[in-house]
Protein backbone atom coordinates (compact mmCIF):
# COMPACT_ATOMS: atom_id res chain seq x y z
CA UNK A 1 0.00 0.00 0.00
CA UNK A 2 1.08 3.62 -0.92
CA UNK A 3 1.88 5.47 2.13
CA UNK A 4 -1.07 7.88 2.84
CA UNK A 5 -2.86 6.41 -0.26
CA UNK A 6 -5.98 4.58 1.27
CA UNK A 7 -6.69 3.14 -1.95
CA UNK A 8 -8.98 3.15 -5.09
CA UNK A 9 -12.27 4.25 -4.76
CA UNK A 10 -14.40 1.96 -6.97
CA UNK A 11 -17.35 3.98 -7.14
CA UNK A 12 -15.66 6.54 -9.18
CA UNK A 13 -17.17 6.06 -12.23
CA UNK A 14 -19.19 8.48 -12.89
CA UNK A 15 -20.70 9.32 -16.14
CA UNK A 16 -22.85 12.32 -17.19
CA UNK A 17 -25.98 10.58 -17.72
CA UNK A 18 -25.68 7.66 -15.60
CA UNK A 19 -23.78 6.49 -12.07
CA UNK A 20 -22.03 2.78 -11.55
CA UNK A 21 -24.59 0.04 -10.59
CA UNK A 22 -23.34 -2.86 -8.10
CA UNK A 23 -25.89 -5.17 -9.24
CA UNK A 24 -25.59 -7.36 -11.95
CA UNK A 25 -22.00 -6.71 -12.29
CA UNK A 26 -20.54 -7.70 -15.55
CA UNK A 27 -17.41 -9.46 -16.78
CA UNK A 28 -14.83 -9.02 -19.29
CA UNK A 29 -13.19 -12.13 -21.40
CA UNK A 30 -10.25 -12.04 -18.87
CA UNK A 31 -12.28 -12.04 -15.52
CA UNK A 32 -11.25 -16.25 -14.77
CA UNK A 33 -7.57 -15.10 -15.64
CA UNK A 34 -7.61 -12.24 -12.65
CA UNK A 35 -9.03 -14.52 -10.41
CA UNK A 36 -6.75 -17.22 -11.08
CA UNK A 37 -3.77 -14.28 -10.41
CA UNK A 38 -5.18 -13.14 -7.50
CA UNK A 39 -6.78 -10.00 -8.27
CA UNK A 40 -8.91 -8.29 -5.85
CA UNK A 41 -12.23 -7.71 -7.70
CA UNK A 42 -14.31 -4.77 -6.87
CA UNK A 43 -17.13 -3.31 -8.75
CA UNK A 44 -16.49 -0.43 -11.37
CA UNK A 45 -18.45 0.60 -14.17
CA UNK A 46 -20.76 -1.97 -13.64
CA UNK A 47 -17.45 -4.59 -14.29
CA UNK A 48 -16.38 -6.93 -11.94
CA UNK A 49 -12.79 -5.63 -12.27
CA UNK A 50 -9.06 -6.24 -10.22
CA UNK A 51 -8.53 -3.13 -8.14
CA UNK A 52 -4.76 -4.59 -7.28
CA UNK A 53 -2.98 -8.15 -7.45
CA UNK A 54 -0.96 -9.82 -4.47
CA UNK A 55 2.01 -7.14 -5.27
CA UNK A 56 -0.19 -4.52 -4.36
CA UNK A 57 -1.21 -0.59 -5.22
CA UNK A 58 2.44 1.12 -5.08
CA UNK A 59 4.84 -1.68 -6.53
CA UNK A 60 1.99 -2.10 -9.09
CA UNK A 61 2.62 1.62 -10.42
CA UNK A 62 6.68 1.48 -10.00
CA UNK A 63 6.28 -1.92 -12.62
CA UNK A 64 4.75 0.41 -15.26
CA UNK A 65 6.96 3.44 -14.77
CA UNK A 66 9.99 0.96 -14.77
CA UNK A 67 9.25 -2.19 -17.04
CA UNK A 68 5.76 -2.26 -18.26
CA UNK A 69 2.30 -3.10 -17.07
CA UNK A 70 -0.44 -5.18 -18.06
CA UNK A 71 -4.03 -3.54 -18.01
CA UNK A 72 -7.46 -5.27 -18.83
CA UNK A 73 -9.34 -2.56 -20.11
CA UNK A 74 -12.08 -4.24 -21.80
CA UNK A 75 -15.01 -2.57 -20.00
CA UNK A 76 -14.23 0.22 -22.07
CA UNK A 77 -16.68 0.67 -25.40
CA UNK A 78 -15.63 0.18 -28.56
CA UNK A 79 -17.38 1.38 -31.57
CA UNK A 80 -17.60 2.04 -35.30
CA UNK A 81 -18.97 4.49 -37.26
CA UNK A 82 -19.77 3.98 -40.87
CA UNK A 83 -21.30 5.86 -43.56
CA UNK A 84 -23.08 5.37 -46.69
CA UNK A 85 -21.51 8.61 -47.79
CA UNK A 86 -18.33 7.47 -47.17
CA UNK A 87 -15.48 8.05 -44.70
CA UNK A 88 -15.66 11.49 -45.34
CA UNK A 89 -19.17 11.88 -44.53
CA UNK A 90 -18.86 10.04 -41.40
CA UNK A 91 -16.22 12.23 -40.26
CA UNK A 92 -18.45 15.23 -40.69
CA UNK A 93 -21.10 14.36 -39.43
CA UNK A 94 -19.09 13.24 -35.99
CA UNK A 95 -17.83 16.89 -35.73
CA UNK A 96 -22.09 17.96 -34.87
CA UNK A 97 -21.15 16.24 -32.02
CA UNK A 98 -17.67 17.04 -30.97
CA UNK A 99 -15.52 20.06 -31.14
CA UNK A 100 -12.18 18.32 -32.30
CA UNK A 101 -11.12 18.08 -35.60
CA UNK A 102 -11.81 14.90 -37.15
CA UNK A 103 -12.06 15.99 -40.69
CA UNK A 104 -8.34 16.13 -40.59
CA UNK A 105 -7.20 13.31 -38.46
CA UNK A 106 -5.21 11.26 -41.35
CA UNK A 107 -5.50 7.36 -41.75
CA UNK A 108 -4.22 5.10 -39.14
CA UNK A 109 -3.84 7.87 -36.89
CA UNK A 110 -6.01 8.95 -33.34
CA UNK A 111 -7.00 11.94 -31.59
CA UNK A 112 -8.31 12.76 -28.25
CA UNK A 113 -12.08 13.66 -28.15
CA UNK A 114 -14.88 15.36 -26.09
CA UNK A 115 -18.46 14.98 -26.35
CA UNK A 116 -19.54 18.18 -25.84
CA UNK A 117 -24.07 19.40 -24.40
CA UNK A 118 -25.58 22.28 -24.84
CA UNK A 119 -24.74 24.42 -22.33
CA UNK A 120 -20.77 23.47 -23.41
CA UNK A 121 -20.35 21.28 -20.92
CA UNK A 122 -18.39 18.22 -21.46
CA UNK A 123 -20.65 14.38 -21.68
CA UNK A 124 -17.92 12.16 -22.01
CA UNK A 125 -14.10 12.11 -23.29
CA UNK A 126 -12.89 9.74 -25.90
CA UNK A 127 -10.75 8.62 -28.43
CA UNK A 128 -11.05 8.61 -31.85
CA UNK A 129 -9.34 6.88 -34.89
CA UNK A 130 -9.09 6.76 -38.14
CA UNK A 131 -8.74 3.25 -40.08
CA UNK A 132 -9.08 4.75 -43.76
CA UNK A 133 -12.88 3.68 -44.57
CA UNK A 134 -14.51 4.12 -41.10
CA UNK A 135 -14.03 5.50 -37.39
CA UNK A 136 -12.71 3.97 -34.53
CA UNK A 137 -14.15 4.81 -31.12
CA UNK A 138 -13.01 4.21 -27.57
CA UNK A 139 -15.58 5.87 -24.79
CA UNK A 140 -15.27 5.58 -21.39
CA UNK A 141 -16.91 2.34 -19.44
CA UNK A 142 -19.62 4.13 -17.67
CA UNK A 143 -20.89 6.22 -20.03
CA UNK A 144 -20.65 3.62 -23.19
CA UNK A 145 -24.49 3.17 -23.34
CA UNK A 146 -25.10 6.97 -22.96
CA UNK A 147 -22.86 7.96 -25.69
CA UNK A 148 -24.08 5.63 -28.21
CA UNK A 149 -27.38 6.12 -27.45
CA UNK A 150 -26.06 9.87 -27.64
CA UNK A 151 -25.01 8.96 -31.35
CA UNK A 152 -27.74 7.25 -32.85
CA UNK A 153 -30.07 9.91 -31.09
CA UNK A 154 -27.99 12.51 -32.87
CA UNK A 155 -26.18 11.96 -35.94
CA UNK A 156 -27.43 11.90 -39.45
CA UNK A 157 -29.43 8.74 -40.70
CA UNK A 158 -26.52 8.20 -43.48
CA UNK A 159 -24.14 7.16 -40.39
CA UNK A 160 -24.17 3.28 -38.56
CA UNK A 161 -23.41 3.41 -35.39
CA UNK A 162 -22.17 0.27 -34.01
CA UNK A 163 -20.47 -1.54 -30.72
CA UNK A 164 -18.18 -4.28 -31.12
CA UNK A 165 -19.25 -6.46 -27.99
CA UNK A 166 -16.97 -9.36 -29.70
CA UNK A 167 -13.57 -8.04 -28.33
CA UNK A 168 -11.28 -7.70 -25.73
CA UNK A 169 -9.46 -4.37 -24.60
CA UNK A 170 -5.77 -4.57 -23.48
CA UNK A 171 -3.30 -2.24 -22.35
CA UNK A 172 0.33 -2.39 -22.22
CA UNK A 173 2.10 0.27 -20.87
CA UNK A 174 5.94 1.54 -19.49
CA UNK A 175 9.37 2.12 -21.33
CA UNK A 176 9.46 -2.08 -21.75
CA UNK A 177 6.52 -2.02 -23.37
CA UNK A 178 7.45 -1.94 -27.19
CA UNK A 179 10.39 -4.67 -26.46
CA UNK A 180 7.52 -7.25 -24.89
CA UNK A 181 5.18 -6.65 -27.15
CA UNK A 182 7.20 -6.68 -30.49
CA UNK A 183 7.60 -10.33 -29.64
CA UNK A 184 4.76 -10.77 -30.57
CA UNK A 185 4.06 -8.36 -33.32
CA UNK A 186 7.17 -6.88 -34.81
CA UNK A 187 5.52 -4.27 -36.33
CA UNK A 188 4.47 -1.98 -33.43
CA UNK A 189 8.21 -0.77 -33.19
CA UNK A 190 7.34 1.30 -36.20
CA UNK A 191 4.65 2.88 -34.35
CA UNK A 192 4.72 6.18 -33.19
CA UNK A 193 1.99 7.60 -30.42
CA UNK A 194 -1.52 8.20 -31.39
CA UNK A 195 -0.30 5.82 -34.60
CA UNK A 196 -3.65 3.35 -34.72
CA UNK A 197 -2.82 0.08 -37.16
CA UNK A 198 -4.49 -3.16 -38.42
CA UNK A 199 -2.16 -5.40 -38.01
CA UNK A 200 -2.39 -9.13 -38.92
CA UNK A 201 -1.27 -11.43 -36.46
CA UNK A 202 -1.09 -15.38 -37.34
CA UNK A 203 -4.21 -14.79 -39.27
CA UNK A 204 -6.12 -12.66 -36.79
CA UNK A 205 -6.56 -8.64 -36.94
CA UNK A 206 -5.20 -6.85 -34.09
CA UNK A 207 -6.49 -3.70 -33.52
CA UNK A 208 -3.32 -1.53 -32.08
CA UNK A 209 -2.88 1.98 -30.76
CA UNK A 210 0.05 3.59 -29.54
CA UNK A 211 -1.43 5.10 -26.61
CA UNK A 212 -2.68 5.39 -22.98
CA UNK A 213 -3.43 6.87 -20.18
CA UNK A 214 -0.39 6.47 -17.64
CA UNK A 215 1.84 9.11 -19.33
CA UNK A 216 3.66 6.31 -20.22
CA UNK A 217 4.85 4.85 -23.87
CA UNK A 218 2.87 1.88 -24.49
CA UNK A 219 0.04 0.16 -26.50
CA UNK A 220 -3.71 -0.37 -26.36
CA UNK A 221 -4.56 -3.52 -28.24
CA UNK A 222 -8.02 -4.80 -29.60
CA UNK A 223 -8.41 -8.64 -30.02
CA UNK A 224 -11.00 -11.18 -30.42
CA UNK A 225 -12.37 -11.63 -26.82
CA UNK A 226 -11.29 -15.93 -27.50
CA UNK A 227 -7.83 -14.81 -27.48
CA UNK A 228 -7.89 -12.65 -24.70
CA UNK A 229 -6.75 -14.92 -22.48
CA UNK A 230 -4.37 -16.75 -24.16
CA UNK A 231 -2.34 -13.59 -25.23
CA UNK A 232 -2.53 -11.88 -21.95
CA UNK A 233 -0.97 -14.75 -20.54
CA UNK A 234 1.85 -14.56 -23.59
CA UNK A 235 2.51 -11.11 -22.31
CA UNK A 236 2.45 -11.86 -18.63
CA UNK A 237 4.71 -14.72 -18.66
CA UNK A 238 7.34 -12.37 -19.91
CA UNK A 239 10.31 -10.68 -17.33
CA UNK A 240 9.36 -7.07 -18.31
CA UNK A 241 5.88 -7.59 -17.83
CA UNK A 242 3.33 -7.59 -14.29
CA UNK A 243 -0.64 -7.45 -14.39
CA UNK A 244 -1.59 -3.98 -12.60
CA UNK A 245 -5.17 -2.81 -11.80
CA UNK A 246 -7.41 -0.16 -11.10
CA UNK A 247 -5.50 1.83 -8.18
CA UNK A 248 -2.46 1.88 -9.79
CA UNK A 249 -4.16 3.18 -12.78
CA UNK A 250 -5.68 5.79 -11.18
CA UNK A 251 -2.29 6.74 -9.56
CA UNK A 252 -0.47 6.81 -12.39
CA UNK A 253 -3.13 8.82 -14.89
CA UNK A 254 -3.10 11.30 -11.67
CA UNK A 255 0.99 11.61 -11.96
CA UNK A 256 0.43 12.49 -15.67
CA UNK A 257 -1.99 15.60 -14.74
CA UNK A 258 -4.90 13.22 -16.84
CA UNK A 259 -8.51 13.53 -16.00
CA UNK A 260 -11.20 10.92 -14.64
CA UNK A 261 -14.20 11.78 -16.45
CA UNK A 262 -17.32 12.24 -13.92
CA UNK A 263 -14.22 14.00 -11.08
CA UNK A 264 -12.16 16.40 -13.23
CA UNK A 265 -14.31 16.71 -16.08
CA UNK A 266 -18.05 16.11 -16.07
CA UNK A 267 -21.26 18.29 -17.93
CA UNK A 268 -20.64 21.72 -15.84
CA UNK A 269 -16.86 22.13 -17.13
CA UNK A 270 -16.39 22.79 -20.47
CA UNK A 271 -12.94 21.78 -22.03
CA UNK A 272 -11.12 25.28 -21.60
CA UNK A 273 -12.57 25.20 -17.76
CA UNK A 274 -10.93 21.57 -17.68
CA UNK A 275 -7.75 22.68 -19.30
CA UNK A 276 -7.97 20.27 -22.24
CA UNK A 277 -8.79 23.19 -24.86
CA UNK A 278 -5.68 21.73 -26.46
CA UNK A 279 -7.58 19.01 -27.83
CA UNK A 280 -9.56 22.12 -29.81
CA UNK A 281 -7.87 22.67 -33.21
CA UNK A 282 -7.99 26.22 -34.99
CA UNK A 283 -9.90 24.83 -37.31
CA UNK A 284 -12.96 24.48 -35.07
CA UNK A 285 -12.11 27.86 -33.41
CA UNK A 286 -13.54 30.88 -34.24
CA UNK A 287 -12.32 32.31 -37.37
CA UNK A 288 -11.63 28.78 -38.24
CA UNK A 289 -12.86 27.28 -41.28
CA UNK A 290 -15.06 24.79 -39.71
CA UNK A 291 -15.77 27.00 -36.83
CA UNK A 292 -18.39 26.30 -34.52
CA UNK A 293 -21.06 23.68 -35.13
CA UNK A 294 -21.22 21.33 -32.37
CA UNK A 295 -23.33 21.41 -28.84
CA UNK A 296 -22.14 24.45 -26.71
CA UNK A 297 -20.15 26.60 -29.20
CA UNK A 298 -21.06 29.64 -28.08
CA UNK A 299 -19.83 28.98 -24.54
CA UNK A 300 -16.44 26.96 -25.46
CA UNK A 301 -15.26 29.66 -28.30
CA UNK A 302 -16.24 32.44 -25.85
CA UNK A 303 -14.06 31.07 -23.09
CA UNK A 304 -11.37 30.83 -25.77
CA UNK A 305 -11.66 34.44 -26.91
CA UNK A 306 -12.08 35.88 -23.63
CA UNK A 307 -11.11 33.16 -20.93
CA UNK A 308 -12.77 31.05 -18.21
CA UNK A 309 -14.41 31.99 -15.00
CA UNK A 310 -12.11 29.00 -13.57
CA UNK A 311 -9.24 26.66 -14.60
CA UNK A 312 -8.81 22.99 -13.70
CA UNK A 313 -4.95 23.25 -11.98
CA UNK A 314 -2.18 20.96 -10.90
CA UNK A 315 -1.90 21.21 -7.03
CA UNK A 316 1.13 20.07 -4.45
CA UNK A 317 0.48 20.28 -1.05
CA UNK A 318 3.38 21.12 1.16
CA UNK A 319 3.39 18.11 3.57
CA UNK A 320 3.44 14.57 3.46
CA UNK A 321 -0.86 14.44 4.01
CA UNK A 322 -2.29 13.32 0.50
CA UNK A 323 -5.88 15.36 -0.21
CA UNK A 324 -8.68 13.79 -1.50
CA UNK A 325 -11.61 14.82 -3.75
CA UNK A 326 -13.61 17.69 -2.75
CA UNK A 327 -11.04 19.04 -0.25
CA UNK A 328 -12.19 22.61 -0.02
CA UNK A 329 -10.07 25.26 -1.64
CA UNK A 330 -9.56 28.67 0.02
CA UNK A 331 -7.53 31.96 -1.10
CA UNK A 332 -6.12 32.39 2.52
CA UNK A 333 -5.34 30.84 6.14
CA UNK A 334 -8.19 32.34 7.20
CA UNK A 335 -10.36 33.37 4.81
CA UNK A 336 -14.34 32.50 4.86
CA UNK A 337 -15.22 31.82 1.50
CA UNK A 338 -14.28 28.03 -0.48
CA UNK A 339 -12.07 29.33 -3.97
CA UNK A 340 -12.62 26.22 -5.62
CA UNK A 341 -12.10 22.26 -4.12
CA UNK A 342 -9.52 19.37 -5.02
CA UNK A 343 -11.07 16.83 -7.91
CA UNK A 344 -8.43 14.45 -7.39
CA UNK A 345 -5.51 13.41 -5.28
CA UNK A 346 -3.27 10.71 -3.50
CA UNK A 347 0.42 10.10 -3.40
CA UNK A 348 2.42 10.05 -6.44
CA UNK A 349 4.61 7.08 -5.63
CA UNK A 350 6.77 8.13 -8.67
CA UNK A 351 7.78 11.85 -7.41
CA UNK A 352 7.34 10.64 -3.84
CA UNK A 353 4.89 13.01 -2.47
CA UNK A 354 0.93 13.85 -2.39
CA UNK A 355 -0.45 14.91 -5.64
CA UNK A 356 -3.76 16.64 -6.90
CA UNK A 357 -5.43 18.48 -9.03
CA UNK A 358 -8.82 20.84 -8.76
CA UNK A 359 -10.85 24.18 -10.05
CA UNK A 360 -10.00 27.56 -8.76
CA UNK A 361 -11.01 31.27 -10.28
CA UNK A 362 -8.37 31.76 -13.25
CA UNK A 363 -6.84 34.55 -11.34
CA UNK A 364 -5.51 32.03 -8.74
CA UNK A 365 -4.44 29.35 -11.58
CA UNK A 366 -0.88 30.77 -11.83
CA UNK A 367 2.03 28.18 -11.03
CA UNK A 368 3.51 29.06 -8.14
CA UNK A 369 0.00 30.31 -6.49
CA UNK A 370 0.13 29.83 -2.90
CA UNK A 371 -3.91 29.03 -1.64
CA UNK A 372 -5.20 26.88 1.42
CA UNK A 373 -6.75 23.38 1.54
CA UNK A 374 -8.88 22.78 4.53
CA UNK A 375 -8.05 19.09 5.35
CA UNK A 376 -9.43 18.11 9.08
CA UNK A 377 -10.68 21.28 10.24
CA UNK A 378 -6.98 22.77 9.50
CA UNK A 379 -5.67 24.93 6.88
CA UNK A 380 -3.08 23.93 5.06
CA UNK A 381 -0.69 25.65 2.11
CA UNK A 382 -1.38 24.08 -1.39
CA UNK A 383 0.99 25.68 -4.49
CA UNK A 384 -0.64 25.77 -7.81
CA UNK A 385 2.04 23.55 -9.90
CA UNK A 386 2.15 22.77 -13.71
CA UNK A 387 0.92 18.93 -14.91
CA UNK A 388 2.05 16.26 -15.27
CA UNK A 389 4.04 15.96 -12.43
CA UNK A 390 6.62 13.68 -14.43
CA UNK A 391 7.39 14.19 -17.41
CA UNK A 392 5.44 12.20 -20.27
CA UNK A 393 7.38 9.35 -21.80
CA UNK A 394 5.12 9.08 -25.27
CA UNK A 395 7.12 8.26 -28.43
CA UNK A 396 6.95 10.52 -30.62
Amino acid sequence: MVPGFSGFDARRADCALGKDKMTDLQRTPLYDFHVAHGGKMVPFAGYDMPVQYPAGVMKEHLQTRTSAGLFDVSHMGQVELKSSQGLEGAMLALETLVPVSVAGLKADRQRYGIFTNDTGGILDDLMIANTGDHLFLVVNAACKAQDIAHMQANLPDHVTVTEITDRALLALQGPKAEDALARLVPHVTSMRFMDSHRVDVNGVEWWISRSGYTGEDGFEISIPADIATDVAAQLEAMDEVELIGLGARDSLRLEAGLCLYGHDIDTTTSPVQGNIAWAIQGIRKTGGARAGGFPGADRILSEFDNGADKLRVGLLPQGRAPMREGTPLFATVDSTDQIGAITSGGFGPSVERPIAMGYVPTKFSQDGTEIFAELRGKRLPVTVAPMPFRPSTYKR
